[in-house]
Formats: structure tokens, C-alpha cells, sequence
């Protein structure tokens, strides 16, 4: 496209552009391989970035010295290291040109805020490339990443007689957490786990986006009594140093209403016994992922009638520091109270709302009933 464009010339014309030295090295440079995207990039920037120069010694003004910031910028979101120090080069080329054009254009606070610009567009630059992304293609990524994990936290549709609600919130209002939920319904049975990554906000994000994954093409395709020691066994293959993973795992048969709930280190879960009108504790317990071995778990077995449900959580939503744990799962108690009247579907985000205030944690809460 380049030599076409070339020949489209008259020949007087690229007579005389080939006795311009910079203007060969440019047009070899070029040549060099296919055309790419970031050489374009750069030759607007560097063309943009004489024009600003430029303009600036005009007496006119409508282009200050200053705008240079602006492609320095353009620059470290769109370029490598290497060509991005090309840049820079022809910027400082033209802060050098509007210096020696008129002294007072180029001042202290313009040389300062071009270094500082320049440090944050080289470590734009370097992060990027360090990543094997291009432009902001990176951002683009994180988030496809956040978007597939919200997805896959989604329930599945559930037959007539069932219903489900899922809430979360990510500590600090960050996108991603440490919690997440993977799922799973073939009509007549469903598979839910709740997972628990240790720390908060995007600390843990990265390790629940890689475990959901893991954990959601466990689920479902192995038998529900060894889907916690699977996940065990991944979690030892990976030989993390930093931090914890617990889980609580629940498999419902969907036409009889009974259902199996196994823990690992997490936090017991609660079923509503609509005769009874109270809200009862699980007993299912079981080491935290990760730590030993074989793991060890004592699952526990009940049956939902109608009006039945059954509250999943993590610990964000009732520990608290310096307080006990059962205090915490007492207080869950008497806001869950509130569910009965208002209906689960509508009162299951405010109670997370509540028992959240103020908190600095990532918490979820899954509720199912049978209606």
C-alpha cells in the first residue's frame, strides 16, 4: 500500500523527497516487514506531536506547548517501550524547537508535568508489554474476565416448585472478589458451590477467576461425593503459599426434595423449616482446602419440603473482628427472620445489605427454596 501510494507521485516530485535523508530513513523503515498497526499509530502521534510543536511558536496560540502532554499519553496506552521512547524523542525534538523559538512557551510546570507524563506513560507501556497486550486490550480483558465470572455465577433455570436467589458484593466496590458460585441443573438434580477465596477485593479476584473455572468443569462431571476432594487435590497440585480456600457444596434432588450439604472450613449453612417457622444450623464440617492431603469431610443429609429453604454464606457476611463467629451466624439468624414475611426473592439483598454495612469484606449469600 506504501509503494502504491509512493508511485502515485509525480516524478519530480519523489525525485526531490528522495534528497530528504530523513524522509528515505522513514520511508525504509516502513518497509521493514508488513505495515502494523502500532507503526501507524506512531507516525500520527509523531506527526500530531511536530504539528502541536509547530503551532506553538505561532502567535496565533491555539496550539500551546503544552498539548504535547497529550500524545506523550496517547503514546504509553498505544505504544511499546521502543517505539514509545522513539516518541518521546521527537517530543523532546519540539520542546527543544519551542525553547529556543520563545522561552517563556516552555516554562518549569510544562517541563514538569512532560516528566511526569513520560514516567506513567513508560510504565503504561512496559506493563502492557510485560502482559503480550496491545492498546487497551488488557482492560478489554479484565473485563470479558469479570463479565464470564458473573455469568457463571448466575443459578441455573429451575423446574416448577423452585426458586433461587444469588447475592454478592465485592469488598471496596471493586469489580472482582474472591467469592464466587459455579452451579449446575440437569432437570433433576442441582449442584451448587459456594467458594471462598482468603483475602478481599482484587487481591483474590485473579485466584477465584482461575478457581471458577477449575471448579465449574468439576461440578457436574464427577460424583457429587467427590467433588470436594477433587477440588482438594487441584488446589495441592497448585502449591500456593499465600492464603486459604473454603467451600461448602450442596447437591438437591429436585423431584424429592432431599439434598446433601458437605463443608470445607466454611461457614454452616442454615435451612428455614416452614413447619416450624425457625431457621436451623447445619452440622456439616470439613477441613479448608488446600492444606492437607486427603481430605476429610462430614457431610450432612436433610429434605426441603414447600415453604422450605436453604441460606448459603460466607464468612464476610457475619465475622466480624474481635467478635465470635456464632454471634455473627446468631445476628444472620434474627435478620433472616425478616425473609419469611417479605418473601425470599425480595428480602434476600437487603438482608446482605444490612449484614454487610460497613464491613471491609467480600461476602455472598445463596438462598433456594421450594415454593
Amino acid at each position: 500500500m506504501l509503494q502504491r501510494l509512493v508511485h502515485l507521485l509525480p516524478p519530480r516530485v519523489r525525485a526531490f523527497l528522495r534528497r530528504i535523508p530523513i524522509l528515505v530513513r522513514i520511508y525504509r523503515w516502513l518497509r521493514q516487514g508488513k505495515l502494523t498497526r502500532e507503526r501507524y499509530v506512531f507516525v500520527a502521534l509523531a506527526v500530531l506531536t511536530m504539528v502541536v510543536g509547530l503551532a506553538a511558536t505561532d502567535s496565533s496560540g491555539w496550539a500551546p506547548s503544552g498539548a504535547l502532554v497529550l500524545t506523550v499519553l496517547g503514546g504509553g496506552l498505544l505504544l511499546k517501550v521502543r517505539t514509545l521512547l522513539a516518541l518521546l524523542g521527537v517530543v523532546l525534538v519540539m520542546v527543544v524547537y519551542n525553547a529556543w523559538d520563545d522561552r517563556s512557551a516552555v516554562g518549569p510546570g510544562m517541563i514538569a508535568t512532560l516528566v511526569i507524563t513520560t514516567v506513567l506513560a513508560v510504565t503504561l507501556a512496559r506493563t502492557r508489554q510485560q502482559l503480550g497486550v496491545q492498546g487497551l486490550r488488557g482492560d478489554s480483558m479484565l473485563l470479558e474476565l469479570r463479565d464470564r465470572l458473573r455469568r457463571q455465577g448466575q443459578m441455573p433455570e429451575l423446574p416448577e416448585g423452585w426458586d433461587s436467589q444469588v447475592v454478592m458484593l465485592q469488598a471496596g466496590g471493586s469489580s472482582f472478589g474472591g467469592d464466587f458460585v459455579v452451579s449446575t441443573c440437569d432437570g433433576d438434580t442441582l449442584e451448587v458451590a459456594l467458594v471462598d477465596v482468603s483475602g478481599k477485593g482484587t487481591d483474590a479476584g485473579t485466584r477465584a477467576l482461575m478457581l471458577s473455572g477449575a471448579f465449574g468443569g468439576l461440578l457436574g462431571s464427577i460424583q457429587s461425593d467427590r467433588f470436594l476432594p477433587a477440588c482438594n487435590a487441584y488446589l495441592q497440585r497448585q502449591r500456593w503459599d499465600e492464603g486459604f480456600v473454603t467451600a461448602v457444596h450442596l447437591v438437591i434432588d429436585l423431584a424429592t426434595g432431599e439434598y446433601r450439604v458437605a463443608s470445607a472450613g466454611h461457614p454452616p449453612a442454615v435451612q428455614f423449616d416452614a413447619g416450624s417457622g425457625t431457621w436451623q444450623v447445619s452440622s456439616a464440617k470439613g477441613v479448608v482446602l488446600g492444606v492437607v492431603p486427603d481430605l476429610r469431610s462430614e457431610p450432612e443429609q436433610g429434605l426441603l419440603r414447600p415453604g422450605d429453604a436453604l441460606l448459603l454464606y460466607t464468612d464476610g457476611l457475619v465475622e466480624t473482628p474481635g467478635r465470635d463467629l456464632d454471634a455473627g451466624i446468631d445476628r444472620l439468624l434474627g435478620e433472616a427472620e425478616r425473609l419469611v414475611p417479605e418473601g425470599f426473592r425480595v428480602g434476600a439483598k437487603e438482608l446482605v445489605e444490612r449484614m454487610h454495612a460497613a464491613r471491609d469484606d467480600d461476602c455472598a449469600l445463596v438462598l433456594i427454596w421450594r415454593t
